[in-house]
């Protein structure tokens, strides 16, 4: 399971957080969180909906919003993200697996990120080498 989890973002937790959000469609520290990245709330949800596309986490169409993408860290109940996870057969762990899949997707297509990189690129790091390790101590 993901060992060093953070909270939700609306408990302070940090940008890795993101994962276990809902869409930015009411004023909460969500949008404090997306400023930092740079990225629109259009944007955040096109990335997690695509992720939804990608993995099972795209399933849970009885969620408060339809799909486990918006679902909250494991660790907090929800009875509609346990049953559907129920119905589905996925354990806590894998989802758990695919939220910091998650959290790195969301973190590596924001413009803080890629500018970040950029910067470090001019200074001689490889681009490669530096999204990996970067993304690697992040999350």
């Amino acid at each position: 399971m993901w060992k060093n989890a953070p909270s939700h973002i609306c408990r302070g937790g940090d940008l890795r957080g993101l994962a276990f959000c809902c869409p930015p469609i009411k004023n909460c520290p969500i949008h404090k969180a997306l400023n930092i990245l740079k990225m629109t709330p259009q944007e955040f949800i096109k990335i997690k909906e695509n992720f939804g596309k990608k993995t099972r986490l795209g399933e849970g169409k009885n969620t408060c919003f339809g799909s486990l993408v918006w679902c909250c860290k494991i660790t907090k109940p929800c009875p509609f993200r346990d049953s559907e996870l129920l119905r589905i057969g996925m354990g806590e762990d894998e989802y758990m697996e695919l939220k910091k899949e998650l959290a790195e997707e969301i973190l590596k297509n924001s413009k803080f990120f890629e500018e970040a990189v950029e910067f470090f690129e001019k200074k001689g790091f490889k681009k490669k080498t530096l999204k990996r390790h970067c993304l690697k101590q992040v999350i």
